[in-house]
């Protein structure tokens, strides 16, 4: 229950606190005085929009706060506790604080039992305490989006647990179809690259080039075009350590020359150690001089000057600097690159599986879509008649007896929609069912959507039965009406607030009214005023007592508290709707 609500520098409103309790709390007040502004400052408390526009002007910030009593044990007291809020102890329960900041720099705070909290969190929280139904909350009921999900709250878990699944399912499969457009979309793409890619792996294949290999054949090449000047140097320096008679030349070679030095030494060397270890070490030159002559003369055979290899050789050079012009910088690179072609190339062969996986998930998923939506529409029409029957109940109660309201459930063909049986519906998030409140304003009358069918003042009780049908299922323990009697006056005026007054036996009931029938009915009688001293206009609230009401109820029948004709009239209404309160 709300008990509480203090406002600060909102609109007109300068400062005022209203002081609620059970039942049926009327306000009211003449026009301009700020009683749209307690409705804007309950809007702000359950999470609405901020219009930061309504801060008063002159000042910084504008504030609203309401004291709430809720279950110590309830889901809101858990969800409450979760964020860290304090919930303050009281004989008829706990006691929760909620609170909403505007500044006029556009910032916005909400607060939860002394936590800052998002105002989405406020409003989920504020979702279970309070219902507000305004003016604006009924013209959206004339919406045939808003009348959908007005059916659907009626119809409950019947309609919200197929939906939800069928929802998920909606959102894969608008996903699943994105995906499926993109990869055709882009298939020629991938085939062009794919082709592309096959065509220099088929290059590589082709040539077969080892790791390392441009770098070994390079080596090769310089041997096989310079063989005959690498043989030249190595006989010639063959020559040079080992004389050879048969060229005609009597001097000696190196070896020759190092045998000679050594025999001489040889000779002496047991005369002294030094002489003899440098003997050894000539010794040691000799065999090394013999070694390194035998290896050139191998050398000097191991050169290929075969012009066919040489040819071959440069082929395969022109081959693979071609590979690596194409793909790398060298052969290693143009094999690195392979690598990472061939493994392109076997995701880009795939994609075509996944075209192929991707249709078939999205068949899979426009069937199961289709399946739900046939449920949550039997759902919806089974909840239809109940929802109709209902609305025309609170309307026996609204002085249209004989008026009766259907929910008509149908649905539009679409040439690209869902395929449900032999039809295709057009559809979307919310399933394939076009849903329209119809009113039957007397029997024989034809059915006519309710925003056609219906005069000003019979449009306001459709759509208070509506609210009140609605709010019957709502977990809040609070609800508001803003002038939902806009458009009527006499018997009907009387009907409605002998309706809100029996809807204040279960329900914490705040109406915003201007007809003195309705307030009649109120248990608690609050009224905005406004001073104005010529400069600034403030607002504020204050509680009326018996004699208040009388004065109140003068002024909305005839415009004048001191009227004696009003005053008599205003004690007659408030007695005749004490007697109907009493009534069981």
């Amino acid at each position: 229950m709300l008990e509480e609500i203090r406002i600060r520098g909102l609109g007109v409103i300068d400062d005022a606190a209203l002081d609620l309790a059970a039942g049926l709390t009327v306000v009211s007040g003449e026009t301009g005085a700020g009683k749209t502004m307690i409705v804007q400052g309950l809007g702000l408390l359950t999470g609405g929009r901020a219009d930061y526009g309504l801060v008063r002007p002159g000042v910084e910030r504008a504030f609203v706060e309401g004291r709430l009593l809720i279950p110590p044990d309830s889901a809101v007291a858990e969800r409450v506790r979760d964020v860290g809020g304090d919930l303050d102890d009281d004989p008829g329960g706990a006691v929760l604080v909620v609170g909403r900041t505007l500044t006029s720099e556009g910032r916005s705070r909400a607060q939860v039992a002394g936590r800052s909290v998002p105002a989405s969190l406020l409003a989920e929280i504020a979702e279970d305490l309070i219902a507000v139904h305004g003016q604006s909350e009924a013209q959206r009921l004339l919406r045939p989006s808003t009348q959908r999900v007005a059916l659907d709250r009626f119809a409950g878990d019947a309609v919200a647990g197929p939906l939800t699944r069928y929802g998920v399912v909606y959102t894969e499969l608008n996903r699943v179809s994105r995906a499926l457009a993109e990869v055709t979309e882009r298939s020629r793409e991938r085939e062009q690259e794919a082709e592309l890619l096959r065509i220099g792996l088929a290059e590589v294949e082709r040539v077969e080039p080892a790791p390392g290999e441009d770098v070994t054949l390079d080596a090769e090449l310089t041997k096989l075009e310079h063989a005959e000047t690498l043989v030249r140097a190595a006989r010639m320096a063959h020559a040079a350590l080992i004389s050879d008679p048969a060229s005609g030349s009597d001097d000696p070679g190196a070896v020759d020359l190092v045998s000679a030095a050594r025999r001489v030494i040889a000779g002496d060397a047991d005369l002294d150690a030094d002489l003899a270890a440098l003997g050894a070490r000539l010794t040691e030159v000799s065999m090394l001089l013999t070694d390194v002559a035998a290896d050139l003369a191998s050398y000097a055979e191991s050169i290929d000057a075969d012009p066919e290899r040489l040819a071959d050789a440069q082929d395969r050079k022109a081959a693979l600097t071609g590979l690596t012009r194409a793909h790398g910088t060298d052969i290693d690179g143009v094999l690195a690159w392979a690598d990472q072609a061939g493994r392109r190339l076997l995701e880009l062969d795939g994609a075509g599986e996944s075209a192929e996986a991707l249709t078939a998930r999205r068949d899979e998923l426009t069937a199961e879509l289709a399946r739900l939506a046939v449920t949550v529409s039997d759902a919806r029409r089974a909840a239809a008649a109940r929802f109709g029957a209902a609305v025309a109940a609170e309307l026996a109660g609204l002085a249209m007896p004989r008026a009766r309201v259907e929910a008509a459930v149908a649905q539009r063909d679409d040439p690209a929609g869902l395929p449900v049986g032999d039809r295709r519906l057009a559809f979307g998030p919310s399933g394939v069912d076009d849903v329209e409140l119809r009113l039957i304003p007397h029997p024989g009358a034809p059915p006519r959507p309710v925003q056609k069918g219906a005069s000003g003042g019979e449009l306001s009780r459709v759509m208070l039965a509506i609210e009140v049908v609605l709010a019957a299922d709502d977990a809040g323990s609070t609800m508001v009406f803003d002038e939902v009697d806009a458009g009527v006056g006499g018997r009907a005026a009387v009907e409605i607030g002998r309706r809100l007054a029996r809807l204040a036996r279960t329900h914490q009931v705040i109406c915003i009214t201007h007809l003195p029938q309705v307030a009649a009915f109120a248990d608690r009688h609050l009224v905005v005023h406004k001073a104005d001293d010529g400069s600034v206009t403030r607002s504020g609230v204050i509680t009326l007592d018996d004699a208040g009401r009388v004065r109140e109820l003068s002024r909305m029948l005839a415009g004048q508290e001191e009227s004696t004709l009003a005053r008599g009239h205003a004690e007659e209404l408030l007695a005749a709707a004490a007697a109907d309160k009493a009534r069981p």
